[in-house]
This record gives structure tokens, C-alpha cells and sequence, in this order.
């Protein structure tokens, strides 16, 4: 059932929010949460429950929507809560083993039997679109998880959530040379781990 706060803008549910208005909050929390999991999906894919996290999002925001002086930008200063809530979780959790270097070969993955496409199902029976594409969504997902943190959280800022090397710079704490230069590897490692997957569907398309 619709109510009136469903009706408002993005923009004049942080104005009522910074009136504590609860239930101008709620709204802004069911409108946002598919978002939040979303994004923190594609920060840290292999984090089994996020929803911690995410309800710690909104906590954060809840606390320090006063402070957001352009309500306009909310949706930018929401994706800067979960990166910084991101980044805060990372450095409480224990190191893993590190990670696939980006300069590594995609050919060196003899050992673990685990590479971005093996698991990938047989499309020889000539697929539609749909199964394409939920494949080709499933081979992206787990070749994002094969890179490193800092590469990933920039390509999904990037490419994801659409912000300027400026924004991601800012955000991560990092130089914009050093964005730019993240981002490129990090499509390059993309593009070589997909390579196998399209052109294995190409080659069965064309048979």
C-alpha cells in the first residue's frame, strides 16, 4: 500500500529524516537495501552474510544524515558509507592468503581446478539469450572474485555504481594516477579470464 512517504523523492526523504521523521527512514531503507546488499555483493563476493554489514548501513546513516548537506547526493553518500564500511570490515577481518596476482598468468590455476569458467555448464545444446546471459553473470562473478580487493572495489565503483576517478579517489584514499591505473588492470584481468568462457560460446554458436 502505497503512503505518502513512498510518493516523495530520494531528496525529501532525507529532509524529513534530518527531521527524525522514523518512518520518512523506512522508507528510505526499503527503497535502498537491494541496493546496499548489491553493492557490498560486488565489494566482497566471497563474504558469505553480509546482512550485518548492511544493517550496519543503515545505522551509520540513520546517525549521520544530519550531516549530509546536499540531500540531492544521497544516493553518491550512501555508496561512501558502504565503501568506508567495506574497507573498516576488511581491515578487522583476519589476512587471507593472498590473492591472484594481477600480473599472473591466466594458465597457472593447474592446481586448484576451481578457474573462473570450469565451472561454467555445458552450452553445446545452443541456449537461449537468458541462460547466455545468467552464465556470462555467473563467469563475471567469479572472475571478479580472483582479483585483488583494492582492484575490484575500484572497477566496481567504476563501472557498477558509475563514479569519476575523482569520487573513487577521494573514497579509497587513494591518488587518481593510481585509480586510473587499477582500473585498467583490472579490466585487462577481467577481459583475459571471460576470454576462454566467449570464446568457447562463440565457437558453439557458430557450429
Amino acid at each position: 500500500m502505497a503512503t505518502a512517504y513512498s510518493q516523495k523523492s530520494d531528496r525529501d526523504l532525507v529532509l524529513a529524516c534530518q527531521r527524525r521523521e522514523p518512518a520518512a527512514f523506512e522508507e528510505l531503507v526499503k527503497r535502498h537495501q537491494r541496493t546496499v546488499f548489491a553493492l557490498l555483493y560486488q565489494l566482497a563476493p566471497d563474504w558469505h552474510d553480509t546482512s550485518d554489514l548492511a544493517q550496519e548501513v543503515f545505522i551509520r546513516v540513520w546517525r549521520s544524515i544530519n550531516n549530509l548537506r546536499n540531500p540531492s547526493s544521497f544516493r553518491s553518500w550512501l555508496t561512501q558509507i558502504v565503501t568506508n564500511l567495506f574497507y573498516d570490515e576488511l581491515r578487522r577481518r583476519p589476512r587471507r592468503l593472498p590473492t591472484v596476482s594481477m600480473d599472473e598468468s591466466i594458465g597457472s590455476d593447474e592446481e586448484s581446478g576451481d578457474s573462473a569458467t570450469r565451472d561454467i555448464a555445458d552450452t553445446s545444446a545452443l541456449p537461449d539469450e537468458r541462460i547466455l546471459s545468467n552464465e556470462l553473470s555467473t563467469a563475471i562473478r567469479e572472475a571478479m572474485t580472483r582479483l585483488p580487493e583494492q582492484f575490484r572495489t575500484s572497477i566496481v565503483l567504476r563501472e557498477i555504481e558509475g563514479l569519476s576517478y575523482e569520487e573513487i579517489a577521494i573514497l579509497t584514499k587513494t591518488e587518481m594516477g593510481t585509480v586510473k591505473s587499477r582500473i585498467a588492470r583490472a579490466r585487462t584481468k577481467l577481459q583475459e579470464l571471460l576470454k576462454p568462457y566467449l570464446e568457447g560460446n562463440a565457437s558453439e554458436v557458430s557450429s
